[in-house]
Parts: C-alpha cells; sequence; structure tokens
C-alpha cells in the first residue's frame, strides 16, 4: 500500500473514546479509523524532519512497571514525534517499589495533571483500574496475559500494507495462547474485522474457551499452517520450558518452531511476523526469521505509527 500524505487529526471526525484499555472496547469503524490515521503517520516518521506540532503543550507519561524497552521507546519516539512532552517513570526507584499502592500512584500522577498516561503492568486488569482513578487518557501498553492493544493494532497495520487488505484473509497464531496477550488482542481484532483466525499451540498452551476466539483450533503445526496469508509467531516465555508446560525447549521446536519446511505449508506469499523479542532457534528459524517473506522489522516501524495514530486521536477527542 502506497504511503499516504501526513495528517493531522482534523482530517478526522473526533474519536469517541477517552482511554484505550482492550480491543473489545472498539467497534470496527473506530479500528479502521486508528488504521487509517496510523496510515497518515507512517511518512511522518520517514521525512527528514521528524515531528508534527499536533500534541505541542500536553503531557505524556510512560509509567511502566514491568520492563519492555521495545514497547516504551516506541511510545517515547511516537509521543515526542508529535511534540509531546514525554517523561518516562522508573518504577523501581520510585515510591511504588516502597509500598505505595496503585491507587495511590494514580493520585500522584493525578496531581501533576498529564494529559495521557501509557501504562505496562504485570496483573490483569490493572491499567483499567488505574484509568478509573485518573483525569487524563490512558493507553494500556500490555496488562498481565489480558490485552496488549497498540501491537494488535500495529500487526493489521502491518498485514494491510503488505497485502492490501484485510477483510478475508485467514491469520494462524502460534505459539503460547494461553499466556499471551498479544494473541488474546489480535484475536479481537482480527476477528472484528472477519478475519479467519487459526491458533496452533500445544494443548496445554490453548486456554479454555478459545474456540469462541478463535476460527478453528489446532495442536498440529503442519495442519495449521495449510494456506494460511499471515503466521504470526508468539515468543515462549523461558518459563514455560521447566518441564511443567513443555518437556524442553528443543522438544517444542521440533514440533513447532517455524522453518522452511513448515512454513511450506502456508500460501506461497504468506508473511511471517513475531511481536518480539525472538527466540531465535526455539519459536523461529533464524533463516526464516531474516528471509525475504519476514515483516518483523516493518512491525517495529509500525508500532511508531500506530502508537502516534493512538496518542492523536485519544487527546483529538479530549479537546473536541
Amino acid at each position: 500500500m502506497a504511503d499516504m500524505p501526513a495528517s493531522t487529526s482534523g482530517d478526522f471526525p473526533p474519536f469517541r473514546q477517552r482511554h484505550l484499555i482492550s480491543i473489545a472496547d472498539l467497534k470496527q469503524p473506530e479500528i479502521i479509523e486508528l488504521l487509517d490515521r496510523a496510515e497518515r503517520m507512517v511518512p511522518v516518521s520517514r521525512q527528514e524532519r521528524k515531528s508534527l506540532p499536533t500534541l505541542s503543550g500536553k503531557t505524556q507519561i510512560n509509567l511502566f512497571f514491568e520492563p519492555s524497552t521495545r514497547t516504551q521507546s516506541s511510545f517515547e519516539i511516537a509521543g515526542k514525534r508529535l511534540g509531546a512532552l514525554v517523561v518516562n517513570m522508573s518504577v523501581k526507584s520510585s515510591s511504588v517499589s516502597k509500598g505505595e499502592t496503585l491507587i495511590d500512584t494514580a493520585a500522584t500522577l493525578n496531581a501533576m495533571r498529564p494529559d495521557v498516561l501509557v501504562v505496562r503492568h504485570s496483573a490483569a486488569g490493572a491499567v483499567e483500574l488505574l484509568s478509573q482513578k485518573v483525569g487524563c487518557s490512558v493507553v494500556n501498553a500490555g496488562d498481565g496475559a489480558h490485552e496488549h492493544p497498540t501491537q494488535a493494532l500495529l500487526d493489521a497495520l502491518t498485514i494491510r500494507r503488505h497485502k492490501g487488505r484485510i477483510n478475508g484473509l485467514t491469520v494462524a497464531i502460534c505459539g503460547d495462547i494461553a499466556n499471551s496477550r498479544v494473541a488474546r488482542s489480535n484475536l479481537l481484532l482480527l476477528g472484528a474485522l472477519h478475519v479467519r483466525t487459526r491458533v496452533i499451540a500445544p494443548r496445554n498452551l490453548l486456554p479454555a474457551g478459545i474456540e469462541h476466539l478463535a476460527t478453528e483450533v489446532f495442536t498440529d503445526m503442519e495442519a495449521g499452517l495449510k494456506d494460511v496469508d499471515v503466521v504470526m509467531m508468539l515468543r515462549l516465555q523461558h518459563e514455560r520450558a521447566s518441564g511443567k508446560m513443555i518437556p524442553s525447549v528443543r522438544e517444542y521446536y521440533r514440533f513447532y518452531g517455524l522453518d522452511a519446511e513448515r512454513l511450506a505449508h502456508a500460501k506461497p506469499d504468506a508473511i511471517v511476523m513475531h511481536p518480539g523479542p525472538m527466540n531465535r532457534g526455539v519459536e523461529i528459524d533464524p533463516a526464516i526469521a531474516d528471509s525475504a517473506r519476514s515483516v518483523i522489522t516493518d512491525q517495529v516501524e509500525m508500532g511508531v505509527a500506530v502508537r502516534m495514530a493512538v496518542l492523536d486521536a485519544l487527546l483529538s477527542g479530549e479537546q473536541a
């Protein structure tokens, strides 16, 4: 899909949502609008002067209770490219680590009058709780095994740019489905856009009720990859390889690692995705990760555009 000229929020109607906590909160037109907004942000990051004055005078606080260099950096760059004052809070050195509760933290931050909080927390539901205690917009940058909405949006944008469409495609999500907030957000978003979704995982890494989110469920990698348009691999958490969830990393790769032989079951023009960071040789063959069919680095670039779009949409809606 060709690049579109950069645009400010004035080209779109006021965004109705105050926060972005869950993909489930978005209606299909809102998802499409965020993707369209992000599409127009892509050229901003590619031009020599990578900035818009959209959020000039606004304050963005990135509050990460668990580390994530990639996501935090992406949000920081997104805010700065829109002209916002961006503050990264180091939770380990804050009063949170000394026993302050999440609600106390919310009250303290609220007194500083930020315009948007970007929050990552290890507990599902913590971001939503915080959003109820502050007077500004809140963006969920990942909460436990619950959701990671901007990851799903950037994945959808990457797919749309490479395939020219989303509707009518078949997407396979492979790996630790049970513990993945990325998988949940993607399944919600792709389902809202009428995409045929498949999940592929060992039986003990499939959550209860997954058949209500995914179109099809597979425990066999080759069968699940047959004729798909997109292969989305998930990172295997090292703690799953303790012998309780899977026998070993080597066994996991033997049955569920993506290599050339397994990828051959997908369509010839299928693209390969991964939210990162990758465990090379565990969930994906390095040769596949670095191949022409991999769009993993494109996902990183689209992450900045999507986060610019989300910040712009939430704060422009606030102004409307």
